[in-house]
C-alpha cells in the first residue's frame, strides 16, 4: 500500500486526483482548510504550516509517507497599478501558498525518504508537485506572482531531483495549461473565453481527470529515468 499526502485535495485538479489515486489503492491523506473526513486542515499562507501538515499527515499515516503531491495553490490577482501595501500583501501571500509551503513540505519529504530502505527498483519516495504553464510562458499582468512562483516550482523541482536521484528520491513537476476547475471558470470568464480557447490547439481546455490521471502515473508508476521532468497539459497551446 502506498502512503500519499495530497495538498489542496478538495476541490479541482486535488479532488480528482484524490479520487484517481484512492481508486488506485493508494492511503491519501488529504489537505485543505480544515479538518474533516480524509482531510487535514491547514492554512498554508501561514508560517511553519507546511512543518504542522507534514507532522499531521505523518501521524494520520502510521509514520510513512512514500509520496508527497503539491496541489495547493491561490491565483488571485493584483493590479500592478494597485497600493504598494495590496501589492506586496498579494505577493506574499500567493508565494507562501504556492512556493513556501511545497519547498517545506518537500525539505521534509526528501529527509524522510532518505532515511529508509530502497524498494525493488531503487526508489525511496516521490515527489510530484504541480506547477502551470504559466511558469514558462507567463501569465496576465494581475498575475506576475503566480507565474513567478510556479517559475520558482518547477526550479525546485529541478533541483531536488538533480540532488537526490542517487539518494533514490524522485521529482517531477505537472504543468497544467487552463483546466476546468473554479479558478480557470474565473479567469476565462474574465478575459473571454473563446479567445483564449481559440489559442488552444486542441479546441479545448483540460480536465480535472486528465491533470489527474498525470499526477497518478507520476506518483505510483513513472519510471525513475524520468525524474525532473516536466509533463505539460496544456493541448498544446504552449510547447517547449
Amino acid at each position: 500500500m502506498t502512503n500519499i499526502l495530497l495538498t489542496g485535495s478538495t476541490r479541482g485538479i486535488g479532488a480528482a486526483a484524490f479520487t484517481t489515486l484512492a481508486g488506485a489503492g493508494a492511503t491519501v491523506a488529504g489537505h485543505g482548510s480544515r479538518d474533516g473526513g480524509d482531510t487535514i486542515g491547514a492554512d498554508l499562507a501561514a508560517p511553519g504550516a507546511g512543518d504542522r501538515l507534514w507532522q499531521a499527515a505523518l501521524d494520520r499515516l502510521g509514520g510513512r509517507i512514500d509520496v508527497l503531491v503539491n496541489n495547493a495553490g491561490v491565483f488571485e490577482g493584483v493590479s500592478p497599478d494597485a497600493s504598494a501595501a495590496d501589492w506586496a500583501a498579494t505577493w506574499e501571500r500567493s508565494w507562501r501558498i504556492n512556493l513556501q509551503a511545497a519547498a517545506d513540505l518537500s525539505r521534509r519529504a526528501v529527509a524522510h525518504f532518505r532515511d529508509r530502505d530502497a524498494d525493488a527498483a531503487g526508489v525511496r519516495g516521490r515527489i510530484v508537485n504541480v506547477a502551470s504553464r504559466a511558469a514558462f510562458r507567463g501569465d496576465s499582468p494581475n498575475h506576475w506572482h503566480y507565474a513567478a512562483a510556479k517559475a520558482g516550482m518547477v526550479a525546485m523541482t529541478r533541483t531536488i531531483a538533480r540532488a537526490y536521484a542517487g539518494d533514490g528520491v524522485l521529482a517531477f513537476v505537472v504543468a497544467p495549461g487552463f483546466t476546468m476547475t473554479g479558478m480557470a471558470d474565473d479567469y476565462l470568464a474574465a478575459r473571454g473565453g473563446d479567445r483564449l480557447i481559440a489559442d488552444i490547439p486542441l479546441g479545448r481546455v483540460a480536465s480535472v481527470d486528465e491533470v489527474a490521471e498525470t499526477i497518478r502515473w507520476l506518483a505510483l508508476a513513472a519510471p525513475p529515468s524520468l525524474t525532473g521532468a516536466v509533463l505539460d497539459v496544456n493541448g498544446a497551446s504552449y510547447v517547449r
